[in-house]
């Protein structure tokens, strides 16, 4: 399996949705944990970068540099 690579700011779809509704979560933090923010009701989560990249779908908006 393909390893996926993903930046800060990087807009990404996870397996879930939100409760809120929204599917969208913007990567606002990265490191050995990686913090990412809903699009919807800009609400963060905080999760290990294993458990993130298992739960990550796609890649919908990358981050121009």
């Amino acid at each position: 399996m393909e390893e996926k690579v993903y930046n800060l700011n990087d807009v990404v779809e996870m397996k879930k949705s939100h409760p809120c509704g929204a599917n969208q979560w913007k990567i606002i933090r990265m490191g050995m944990d990686i913090r990412i923010k809903c699009e919807g009701c800009g609400h963060s989560v905080l999760i290990p970068r294993r458990d993130f990249s298992r739960k990550m779908k796609k890649i919908l908006v990358k981050h121009e540099e």
